[in-house]
């Protein structure tokens, strides 16, 4: 378990969502993952803990891939798989989203391959540079990696983003 000033907060939530996009740090990327994605919630940065006995959030991690991002989602990842969020959180994989264009360098990938051990699946998303000039509904294509994310988690697009 994480020391406690490396956890993350915990809500209780009453809302159901199909997936709960959990940003290990801030500027993850879930507010955007939210906003593509019909019937999903960003989590605001904190584990969406159910606020009824018996319910379950399947939440999926998300970090840039940046070393304060990995090693985030190192943290997030450990905290998960020490068992004391209880049987409310269902851990669905943790989302890499470029944090630049190119290639990852060796050290980053090798952290990144470490936490990949940890956690039940990865998708890595590629960086996508006209996301920097508007907001992510006024592009029409979403790059292969996003839909193929989507297509996993048997989630579909809201209606303001475009396959």
């Amino acid at each position: 378990m994480p020391d406690t000033a490396d956890r993350l907060p915990r809500y209780l939530q009453a809302w159901q969502a199909t997936v709960w996009w959990l940003g290990v740090h801030g500027g993850a990327g879930e507010s955007t993952l939210a906003a593509l994605t019909a019937g999903s919630r960003p989590a605001q940065h904190g584990w969406p803990i159910p606020d009824t006995a018996g319910t379950v959030h399947r939440v999926v991690l998300v970090a840039r891939t940046n070393w304060g991002g990995l090693t985030a989602a190192q943290r997030a990842a450990t905290e998960w798989a020490s068992g004391a969020l209880g049987d409310g959180v269902q851990l669905g994989g943790l989302v890499l989203v470029a944090d630049a264009p190119g290639r990852l360098p060796k050290p980053l990938r090798d952290l990144q391959q470490v936490i990949s051990g940890g956690v039940p699946r990865v998708w890595t998303l590629p960086w996508v540079q006209t996301w920097r000039l508007g907001p992510v509904e006024a592009f029409t294509s979403l790059p292969r990696e996003f839909r193929a994310l989507l297509a996993d988690l048997q989630l579909t697009t809201s209606s303001s983003a475009h396959n």
